[in-house]
């Protein structure tokens, strides 16, 4: 009888201990997502209108002025959530204003820089000011749908940093000031004697996948300080992104 009692509290033991192991709860473990092969613009065309903020009234743009911006940049998703990334990267942007019956010294002796109608007299038809950078631009995203991103709503905020590799101008059909054309020629001069060759611009795009708006307004002057009044350039457009 007492064999038979220890074996009973064994066999009871025994499936109290199973029972307790059967209610423990396996941790769920997370799959990490793997985002290494996923496309999150490193590429970037933007292609826009440009104008200058501050310009006196006595400088007037004609024309389509437009913006043309290429950069490749390099994206870092936050390990803590993946929807965010930091990313940057070197590109070119160019800036071209449009002037019409304009005189605009790029490489005149004066120290100051001299944008003046000529509409009363000989004049170009049309001028062109071009001023080219490299720049290294760094933005803080967010994408909604990281693992598809090329139709996914996405939002991207930052700054730009560049540096000026040319500034120029280029001067299509001389004229008379009854427009009567005097010769057919252009005439292309260089010079970034009165620029500031740095330049700090804050920039934003909104979009849904490969297709966004952009906006980007230069916090610091264009021109050097006594050459010309306090000229911020910006422009808005299309952003093209992609790979």
């Amino acid at each position: 009888m007492k064999k038979i009692f220890l074996l009973f509290l064994s066999t009871l033991l025994i499936t109290s201990i199973f029972a307790q192991d059967s209610l423990i709860v396996p941790p769920i473990i997370k799959k990490p997502i793997d985002l290494s092969g996923r496309a999150n613009d490193h590429f970037l065309l933007q292609l826009g209108y440009t104008g200058w903020a501050g310009r006196p009234d006595t400088i007037s743009p004609s024309g389509f002025s437009k913006s043309i911006n290429v950069y490749f940049m390099l994206d870092f998703p936050f390990k803590t959530n993946p929807k965010l990334s930091m990313a940057f990267g070197p590109g070119i942007s160019t800036d071209n204003i449009i002037f019409k019956k304009t005189f605009v010294g790029i490489k005149e002796n004066s120290t100051v820089f001299q944008i003046r109608d000529q509409a009363d007299t000989n004049h170009f038809k049309k001028t062109k000011l071009t001023s080219v950078y490299a720049e290294a631009p760094i933005e803080f995203r967010y994408t909604k749908d990281p693992l598809n991103s090329g139709k996914s709503f996405k939002f991207a905020i930052g700054v730009k940093v560049g540096f000026m590799l040319k500034a120029y101008t280029k001067n299509k059909d001389l004229e008379s000031k009854s427009e009567t054309t005097i010769n057919s020629y252009t005439m292309k001069e260089s010079s970034k004697r009165y620029f500031n060759t740095t330049r700090l611009s804050a920039h934003a795009r909104i979009g849904v996948g490969h297709f966004s708006l952009y906006g980007s307004y230069q916090i610091t002057t264009l021109f050097k300080d006594g050459a010309a009044a306090d000229i911020r350039p910006y422009s808005f457009g299309i952003t093209l992104s992609g790979l």
